[in-house]
């Protein structure tokens, strides 16, 4: 055996809950002023929600209104005053406290963001890792990719079930790739291992809990030359029922989870978060655009798996250095030397280019949401617009 795991968490997960309110607040303040700067981090504790950060924008929120969307968004995830749990329980919203601690972003640094030419230099400096490759139709890595699979079914059972099931779900899938050579030459065998816990009301048994997650673990379309429920190491609940969940049991904080908004742990990771901040600070732009190269590297057929690394000097526009790295499963007549100068040739990798292509500045319900991206994975959706491969023919034009 050659066993790789990687685990998701859902968006009544605590952390996920900090990610997806700070990106609420992002979405809030873009869609009224698409200039607007922002790094609101979010602690959520117990009954309190903390909102901390820097925020320059032409949209003003009072305290009330940042309460209110705050509220709103626990009782979009799941939090929304279930009967079926007591509130020693689980989390209610009517007995949710904010506290709202922004500042205004330092002039120092919006001085090289906002440049004379119309430029957007980077709002800090760091680097960035996007990642790809060909084990699944999304050229995402198959543990995580499965891992989200299982969770999207439990969670959208919980919601609609909330009489059986809340909505603080984990979930983790174990690829065995039989030996190593199968592993770097991306070529899965087998679900080895499956991991769900997920809360339940008082009155349900931990039996019945373990038999519902089953058909759902069942129904939740894993590919079947994959998973086979007999030779499958399932546990669900492993330590048996549990009913005390969300914030009341576990505190949450934003950029916790970036293993799994990212990769799996397939790839590298920057260290920087994406929720909370805007379009100008490269640890959201940046992970984008590395993914959209990395993804079409793949796609085109010019390797079975790459990563791409981006790094950037605060208020300097074009990228420090942009490396290519295909594991040596490039195509004979390339190498990750001609990539990297290609890529670097021909995408300008600046965060007002990358801002423009995928349209960071105009969030909306009809393209997308950074609250959406917080709750689903910031990569590996097919919907997303940095997901889109539109420069195919560039790519293979090599």
């Amino acid at each position: 055996m050659y066993l790789f795991t990687s685990e998701v968490v859902s968006p009544g997960h605590p952390d996920k809950c900090a990610d997806i309110i700070a990106d609420s607040i992002v979405d809030r303040l873009i869609m009224g002023d698409s200039k607007s700067r922002v790094a609101s981090e979010v602690f959520v504790a117990g009954k309190h929600v903390v909102i901390g950060g820097e925020v320059t924008s032409n949209t003003k929120l009072t305290h009330q209104e940042y309460t209110d969307l705050v509220k709103e968004t626990l009782a979009n995830i799941g939090y929304n005053g279930n009967p079926h749990f007591t509130n020693a329980e689980c989390l209610n919203p009517d007995e949710v406290e904010v506290q709202v601690l922004l500042n205004e972003q330092s002039p120092d640094i919006n001085q090289g963001v906002d440049q004379e030419d119309g430029e957007i230099g980077a709002g800090d400096q760091g680097i960035m890792f996007g990642y790809a490759d060909c084990e699944t139709k999304n050229y995402m890595p198959s543990a995580i990719t499965y891992a989200r699979m299982l969770m999207e079914r439990v969670y959208a059972y919980a919601k609609a079930n909330p009489h059986e099931l809340g909505v603080d779900i984990k979930t983790q899938v174990t690829m065995d790739y039989g030996v190593k050579d199968n592993f770097e030459s991306c070529n899965p065998k087998k679900i080895h291992t499956i991991v769900v816990s997920a809360p339940c009301v008082a009155t349900m048994s931990i039996e019945e809990v373990r038999e519902l997650i089953q058909t759902l673990i069942d129904d939740a379309g894993l590919p079947s030359e994959l998973y086979n429920r007999d030779d499958c190491i399932i546990h669900i609940n492993p330590t048996g029922k549990y009913v005390s969940h969300s914030s009341l049991h576990d505190s949450g904080l934003t950029g916790r989870k970036l293993i799994v908004d990212s990769f799996g742990g397939y790839a590298p990771i920057g260290g920087g978060a994406q929720s909370s901040k805007d379009y100008t600070k490269v640890d959201r732009s940046g992970l984008y655009a590395a993914r959209y190269i990395a993804k079409h590297i793949v796609a085109s057929g010019l390797a079975k798996k790459c990563v791409v690394q981006i790094s950037y000097a605060i208020g300097v526009a074009r990228p420090t250095s942009v490396a290519v790295d295909t594991y040596g499963t490039v195509v004979d007549g390339l190498d990750d030397d001609k990539l990297s100068t290609f890529v670097m040739e021909n995408f300008p990798l600046t965060p007002n280019w990358i801002t423009q292509k995928f349209s960071l500045d105009k969030p909306s319900k009809e393209t997308f949401l950074y609250a959406d991206v917080a709750a689903r994975g910031q990569v590996g959706q097919g919907d997303y617009p940095w997901e889109q491969l539109d420069s195919l023919e560039l790519f293979k034009s090599l």
